[in-house]
């Protein structure tokens, strides 16, 4: 159910703006970001969100926002505030914007540089009509108190779809995506496991879609206890984490993704369907193997999570 009212914004505002936010516990840190959002020298914006179980003021700080600084602003998506999780909830917000919108990924506990929506739009309006665009950027990463202690790494090279099936380089709250690509997402959910950003990166570039990287920060990412993913910086403790998590979990959102793109082939670009059914047909180690070596492009940003992405795929349902 919606509750809430957004008020009709002027067309010479530019492109509307559905931003997406899903809460959880999120009071600490809440109030920055809505007012970052307010601080956006791109105005024409309205905040579809939602409460996933919080047992702090998180709904109630919204609805106070709701009600006086983004008066007129916000509309509350199923105010039952049932526990969906992130990735389902996210898909409940994606199927209520508005078709006529392009959709921001919000996180609750960042801070937007002012000119973040300005920035990804400029990006955006460089994309054809009738082509799925997605903008992502770079952050500064910062401790709960937003003091920065580094930057996000640059882009190192172009992806392509065979690409994002091994990373995701689309970090959820820097993406906007454009109308042609919204449209893709809404009634198209990330198979358990894979979460909203990735999804909508490998959606986009799976229907041949234009992906547009920032190499400006745009945004304070903070990194805390309590990040639902967060960024790692240093390949060391990204190779750890991902030792500890096993190549069980990575190859399970692997085939999911793959099984659940070719659900829907009329959205497929030829290229990215070919190599899906490739992949799907590969069972054993041998024709994995094949696989590879035909399709070099299914590599990571690093060479050393390159290889370790290649001996997983090997070994992680071997025949």
């Amino acid at each position: 159910m919606i509750h809430g009212s957004a008020t009709r914004h002027s067309e010479a505002l530019g492109d509307h703006v559905a931003i997406l936010l899903s809460l959880h516990n999120g009071e600490r840190w809440l109030n920055s970001q809505l007012d970052s959002f307010l601080a956006q020298t791109h105005t024409h914006w309205t905040l579809y969100w939602r409460d996933d179980d919080s047992t702090d003021s998180s709904r109630a700080i919204m609805l106070s926002f709701a009600a006086h600084r983004g008066n007129g602003r916000c509309v509350e998506i199923d105010d039952t505030c049932v526990s969906l999780g992130v990735r389902e909830s996210y898909a409940l917000l994606v199927d209520a914007s508005p078709s006529d919108s392009m959709i921001a990924f919000s996180d609750q506990d960042d801070v937007w540089h002012p000119q973040k929506l300005e920035w990804a739009l400029a990006k955006l309006h460089m994309v054809p009509d009738g082509t799925p665009g997605l903008y992502c950027a770079r952050q500064w990463l910062t401790d709960a108190d937003l003091n920065v202690i580094g930057e996000s790494a640059r882009l190192r090279h172009q992806p392509d779809f065979a690409s994002g099936l091994t990373q995701n380089l689309a970090t959820g709250h820097t993406v906007l995506l454009n109308r042609d690509a919204a449209r893709l997402l809404r009634g198209f959910p990330p198979p358990e496991g894979v979460l909203h950003d990735w999804w909508a990166y490998l959606v986009v570039l799976g229907a041949g879609g234009a992906f547009l990287f920032d190499q400006r920060c745009v945004s304070h990412y903070r990194q805390h206890s309590r990040n639902a993913v967060g960024a790692q910086r240093s390949f060391f403790k990204r190779g750890v984490n991902a030792l500890r998590r096993g190549p069980q979990t990575f190859i399970r959102s692997f085939y999911a993704c793959v099984d659940t793109l070719l659900s829907r082939p009329a959205t497929l670009a030829p290229t990215a369907q070919a190599l899906l059914e490739d992949i799907e047909r590969a069972e054993t180690r041998r024709e994995r193997l094949s696989l590879l070596r035909r399709y070099p492009e299914l590599h990571r940003q690093n060479r050393m999570e390159t290889a370790v992405f290649r001996i997983w795929y090997l070994a992680g349902l071997s025949t």
